[in-house]
């Protein structure tokens, strides 16, 4: 076998079929939000295999964040648990209303939210949990709706890495009735599991959260603009019921999406097929492997996070160094946000105030995993991070 030159972190899966997808919403003469768009919502829906599910297509998960704590009512004042080991939008999106992210320490094998340290950090002012399901690995369904229910607390999960996964008895997103989250938000970001270029989806059952979110994502207008130019009758008039956003996903982004959504059960399992030859070639290396799913909490395998152990004779920083020189492009997820800037001088942390998410980012690294990577590409990390590691 040949090995490529170059690995890069990630390449986009992309056919034929999406490229002609997008052509034909291109020569529609229609190109913002409308009827693909609408559709997109609707294959997600029946994706999740709940027809009484509301599936909104946005612009980002970011998006999909922020109007699920607006529609929440949650604002200055409140507080919201957040996880330190994650993007930043997970904790801006609070920030937007004028509430109060409250940074969480993580467990420090499966990087999620930490249950213990959120319970220490819960006052009275705190309102809603937005957990993150890393790396692809689901938090367990139980384990979250009793946490939020002992406390009373809304739930808003960050699953931008999430999809398509099992998590006890359904896929992530497909809400049940009784005692649930109250809003899932997935992202289809350029790198992500599936993707629309930029975009997201927000996933609730609640029919007023619904209606809000559907309204604030473009400008709080009460009717949507397809409607408002292809509808028949007095399709001119509108009415604004608050100061809303411009977060619509475009019918050209939904046309992308539609195709993906297809191909998303084939893409995950390519991803595990690259999983798998990882698991079994680093088994003796001195690092930590990730927490693989099982038949209640599968994997979407969006990233393949390894920590570097003390007793490796590089670093993580020298590793990643010497692994793109290789021809091996890695990258580290995440900087936890109490060592940003922004995060330790407003709220005055410190590294040692979460001393788990602190030790993992000195020791981790994400490897390239991606369902357009070939076997090629896969040996080439495989040979690669032995030749450094072994």
């Amino acid at each position: 076998m040949s090995l490529p030159e170059h690995v890069p972190f990630f390449r986009p899966d992309i056919t034929e079929e999406e490229v002609q997808a997008v052509v034909t919403a291109l020569r529609s003469g229609w190109l913002t939000t409308g009827g693909v768009c609408a559709q997109f919502e609707k294959d997600f829906q029946e994706y999740l295999g709940d027809d009484s599910l509301h599936c909104i297509a946005v612009n980002s998960a970011t998006a999909a964040l922020h109007l699920s704590v607006e529609a929440l009512g949650i604002g200055p004042g409140d507080e919201v648990l957040v996880p330190t080991w994650t993007f930043t939008s997970t904790a801006e999106v609070v920030r937007y209303m004028g509430a109060t992210p409250v940074l969480v320490d993580i467990d420090p094998d499966t990087f999620f939210i930490d249950f213990a340290d959120a319970e220490r950090k819960i006052t009275e002012n705190t309102k809603a949990i937005i957990p993150v399901h890393f790396a692809g690995l689901p938090i367990p369904r139980g384990a979250l709706n009793r946490f939020a229910a002992d406390h009373s607390l809304h739930v808003i999960e960050d699953a931008a890495h999430c999809f398509p996964v099992m998590n006890e008895g359904g896929l992530v997103g497909r809400l049940f009735p009784e005692g649930d989250s109250d809003a899932v938000c997935f992202s289809f970001y350029a790198t992500k599991t599936m993707t629309t270029g930029e975009g997201g989806m927000v996933v609730t059952r609640d029919n007023a959260l619904a209606q809000r979110m559907k309204a604030m994502r473009l400008h709080g207008i009460s009717r949507d603009v397809f409607d408002r130019y292809t509808a028949k009758g007095a399709s001119w008039f509108y009415e604004v019921i608050a100061p809303g956003f411009k977060y619509n996903l475009t019918d050209t982004a939904a046309a992308l999406g539609r195709v993906q959504l297809t191909r998303a059960k084939a893409m995950a399992e390519r991803r595990g097929e690259v999983a798998k030859q990882y698991l079994e070639a680093f088994a003796d290396l001195p690092v930590a492997l990730p927490v693989q799913g099982d038949s209640e909490h599968g994997h979407a395998w969006h990233l393949f996070v390894i920590q570097i152990l003390s007793e490796a004779h590089l670093g993580r920083d020298e590793f990643i160094e010497r692994a793109a020189e290789a021809g091996i492009s890695c990258s580290v997820h995440f900087i936890p946000l109490h060592l940003h800037p922004y995060y330790r001088d407003k709220y005055g942390y410190k590294a040692q105030d979460l001393p788990y998410a602190a030790a993992n980012y000195q020791q981790a690294v994400s490897l390239p995993i991606f369902s357009a990577q070939t076997d090629a590409d896969t040996q080439k990390v495989i040979t690669v991070v032995r030749e450094l590691l072994g």
